[in-house]
């Protein structure tokens, strides 16, 4: 599955894993994508949401 929202665009960051002994090692932060119908101009789209733009309701979800 893409790990892109197609809402707001949200997809991978890069960042560090710090250990206790301060060594860093690369890691890939990725965001909580959930494949969902969507209700759109009146028909039912499969996207690929995240969870923040579910909960803030930037979409609503096809029953």
């Amino acid at each position: 599955m893409a790990k892109r929202c197609d809402v707001c665009g949200k997809g991978r960051v890069s960042g560090h894993t710090v250990s206790h002994a301060v060594n860093h090692t690369k890691r890939t932060f990725k965001p909580n994508v959930q494949k969902i119908r969507v209700a759109q101009d009146g028909r039912n789209v499969r996207m690929n949401v995240c969870t923040r733009c579910l909960r803030s309701g930037k979409v609503t979800k096809a029953i």
